[in-house]
């Protein structure tokens, strides 16, 4: 199985599918296979090593939520609390729908950010999705200029957004993970960063995931590309106001903003894994780890789940596998995780006691057909 793994990474570099990745998988806590294939940098013919460092985007939502579980198991915050509590402008909203306009029935709060379920949206083409647009061109815009709202401004400015439909009554894929990582700063007093990294960084030993690269480690850092008709072509932009890892953010982005090498973020699946534990050291208490890692949808926005992940459910900004047979390929009850836009992924299967942990950096990825194929071997 080892040798067909390769042999399918191998084959969709050559392919063009991306410019290079590599692959963690971890069995009752020990390593069953590494592998890695291309190249980090196809322009210098610098390979993928083991130590590349990987932009997460959505994969830094598994870690925003614990940092949000932390704070409900030390006490501070109660997930019925509303998000006005620490940002007004999340008091009141209006909900625009296409027959017009209506004032929320309760303000959002923070099971809802949890789930997915606020009515927030990313950029978008309705008249919620336009709203958010218009606030993440303005800082982009700043960024560009050098500077860039803070989070808890940014998250702040969202809030003058109207939202698509009422509190709980659907699921969208949106920005609630970055209001979560403002919660978090107003909770904790702490720039976003710094609780992360001495809640979970730090005790991990996490050394290459921030939201900056810092200069002595940048040639370590993968470039990312995207696919055209003539090939791979590299890709230099920002998307969803990140992009520019060449110094610490004003915005750091709950939903999106890490970045991480494989051996990092296997530090931080296996204490999921293992109940909030990791080489000894207590992160999170069992409970926690149990209620962060079920579904929480209710029937109505279950059924929004997107046709490649019928068979899962939501909770706490990752995928919670529910019903195998209805996935598009093989999957184990109670499985766990979430991916990236730029292609990085992972799954943590407690029946098997396994993590899957796969990057690579390509635009327009989340989980890839490899990926897909990658699974079928290791469950079939």
């Amino acid at each position: 199985m080892k040798k067909a793994i390769e042999r399918l990474l191998a084959s969709a570099v050559e392919a063009g599918e991306m410019a290079g990745a590599n692959l963690l998988i971890l069995k009752d806590g020990k390593e069953w296979l590494y592998t890695e294939a291309g190249l980090a940098d196809r322009e210098n013919g610098k390979p993928v090593c083991r130590n590349s460092i990987f932009r997460l985007y959505s994969m830094t939502k598994p870690i925003t939520a614990a940092a949000v579980m932390k704070l409900m198991e030390m006490g501070k915050i109660d997930l019925m609390d509303p998000v006005s509590r620490w940002f007004p402008s999340y008091h009141g909203q209006i909900v625009v729908r296409a027959q017009g306009e209506e004032k929320a029935l309760r303000d959002v709060n923070l099971r809802d950010l949890l789930g997915m379920t606020a009515g927030l949206s990313y950029p978008g083409d309705d008249a919620a999705g336009q709203a958010a647009a218009r606030v993440f061109e303005d800082n982009q815009r700043r960024i560009d200029e050098g500077g860039g709202l803070s989070t808890r401004d940014f998250i702040s400015a969202l809030g003058a957004c109207p939202l698509a439909f009422q509190p709980g009554e659907h699921f969208r894929y949106s920005t609630c993970a970055d209001v979560l990582g403002a919660v978090v700063e107003a909770v904790s007093g702490q720039r976003f960063s710094e609780f992360l990294r001495s809640v979970f960084f730090e005790p991990l030993g996490m050394k290459d995931t921030d939201f900056f690269v810092p200069e002595a480690s940048r040639e370590r850092f993968v470039t990312c590309y995207r696919r055209t008709q003539e090939g791979l072509e590299k890709w230099t932009g920002t998307h969803l106001c990140c992009g520019v890892y060449d110094r610490p953010p004003a915005f750091e982005s709950g939903g999106a903003g890490l970045v991480s090498t494989v051996d990092d973020y296997a530090k931080f699946a296996g204490m999921l894994l293992f109940g909030g534990e990791y080489n000894g050291k207590r992160l999170l208490e069992k409970g926690t780890v149990r209620y962060m890692t079920e579904n929480q949808l209710m029937p109505g926005p279950l059924n929004d789940m997107w046709d490649n992940l019928w068979g899962f459910g939501y909770g706490k900004l990752m995928r919670v596998c529910l019903d195998p047979g209805r996935y598009c390929g093989l999957a184990s009850r109670g499985e766990y995780g979430w991916d990236g836009w730029l292609g990085t992924y992972f799954a943590n299967l407690p029946k098997e006691n396994m993590t899957i942990l796969y990057m690579e950096n390509t635009v327009d990825t989340g989980t890839s057909p490899t990926v897909r194929k990658i699974r079928n071997l290791l469950l079939a």
